[in-house]
């Protein structure tokens, strides 16, 4: 099923070429919020550095608040699937957004109070940003057609890249004017602005939006039919014993643990290991995010184009995610080698370039499985994916203290990407599994 041509009366050329879709607001808003989510979880990585030598942190000290972030994350990922597919996404998000602008807005006061009180309010945080990802994938198997969905997928996740990025240059720029508080309360701040926007236009599906015209009501429920119907009961039995599920979970977890490493220790192992100053680090540590930012999208757009060529969406998959983790893991093993900040920035940026064909793999694989439990399928995966932030980001603190050397947590990242690499190639799927 999910290898058939897409039909010619499908293709979105048949809405009205002067109108603007709704399902193209819908996605560049969920887009936003997850750039909004990055935001708001990268920061603490500049932060960090004037915070610790205020407060007198250690290296594990610095690691235990960057992890403090995944122990809110890890609960919620598959709660709010669930909730999203069985009472719709619109709601979930909102609430994740509101909840996790607020932990921001709120981090300062809680770093004056005590070391317990900030690990809190990054733990709220994270239960915060643990619905984005399920309540965004939940909205866009109701929004998106099977010929855009690729690239809409990618574009949401390209805000990981974006939002990483405008973290990494304004946040070093705000600590020098203003000091390290001002950061968490301007980009909480935005987040309640996003709310205002997002109740005014989103909606659940298309149908119930009345900004859709009938034309492109027709063209999106077409396609859909009954097939990503808000669900009322859930095959848990047959969703935990599929091993394309399996393939997306273990693909999911082995990529994010060397991301959530670089994304949170980039601008530290800079520092540490080159001596960057502030002023010149937002610019170092954006670079690998800029690209990753292209990389994802252009992986969208190229996975879609070899689909419409007849390639077997199952081939489309296991390329674009073999080629993710050997391209991501080969560069971290030179990367010790590296003797000045440029080299390391230029290894670096080919890692997360790599890792970030991806976008056409793994991450929009839950809808060609189970196209009516993607949100579901994303909490399950997600959860998993977030282990590596708790143990691995901690962990690479306490590798630091014992070693004074990032080597070891770089040789580990490119095992894990080829244990990810072998798994996903054997189990993998490209068709309706559920």
């Amino acid at each position: 099923m999910a290898n058939s041509p897409i039909p010619v009366e499908l293709d979105s050329a048949r809405t009205n070429p002067h109108e603007w879709p709704r399902r193209y607001t819908v996605v560049v808003l969920f887009a936003l919020a997850t750039a909004l989510c990055y935001i708001d979880r990268v920061n603490i990585s500049i932060a960090i550095i004037p915070l610790a030598r205020e407060k007198g942190y250690d290296p594990a000290a610095k690691g235990l608040v960057l992890s403090s972030f995944f122990w809110g994350y890890l609960w919620l990922q598959l709660p709010g699937g669930w909730m999203a597919d069985r009472f719709g996404g619109k709601r979930v998000l909102a609430a994740g957004v509101a909840m996790w602008s607020v932990a921001t807005f709120l981090t300062p006061p809680a770093a004056s109070i005590s070391f317990g009180a900030l690990l809190a309010m990054r733990a709220l945080l994270g239960a915060g940003e643990a619905l984005n990802f399920p309540a965004v994938h939940s909205i866009a198997a109701r929004w998106t057609i099977g010929s855009e969905r690729a690239r809409a997928i990618s574009l949401h996740f390209s805000g990981v890249a974006f939002g990483t990025m405008i973290a990494l240059i304004v946040s070093p720029l705000i600590v020098l004017a203003y000091g390290w508080p001002s950061v968490f309360y301007i980009s909480g701040a935005l987040g309640l602005l996003w709310l205002v926007v997002w109740q005014l236009k989103a909606a659940n599906g298309p149908e119930d939006c009345r900004g859709v015209s009938p034309d492109e009501l027709a063209l999106i429920m077409a396609e859909r039919a009954s097939a990503v119907e808000l669900a009322d009961r859930i095959p848990w039995g047959r969703i935990f014993r599929e091993p394309a599920v399996w393939a997306i979970v273990i693909a999911h977890l082995c990529n994010n643990f060397g991301f959530y490493i670089i994304l949170l220790w980039l601008p530290s192992y800079l520092t540490r290991t080159f001596n960057v100053p502030m002023e010149r680090l937002g610019a170092f540590s954006v670079i690998p995010w800029i690209v990753a930012f292209i990389m994802q999208n252009t992986s969208g757009w190229f996975a879609d184009g070899l689909r419409k060529r007849g390639m077997p969406l199952t081939t489309v998959r296991k390329l674009m995610q073999a080629s993710a983790f050997t391209i991501g893991g080969l560069p971290l093993l030179v990367l010790p080698l590296a003797r000045s900040p440029e080299m390391a920035v230029v290894l670096v940026t080919i890692s997360i370039a790599g890792t970030a064909l991806g976008a056409g793999g793994f991450v929009v694989n839950h809808f060609d499985v189970a196209p009516r439990y993607a949100g579901i399928l994303m909490g399950i995966s997600n959860t998993a994916a977030t282990v590596p932030g708790i143990i691995g980001v901690a962990a690479t603190g306490f590798i630091l203290e014992a070693t004074n050397s990032f080597s070891a947590v770089f040789y580990l990242t490119t095992i894990v990407y080829a244990v990810g690499a072998i798994c996903y190639i054997a189990m993998a799927s490209g068709d309706r599994k559920i």
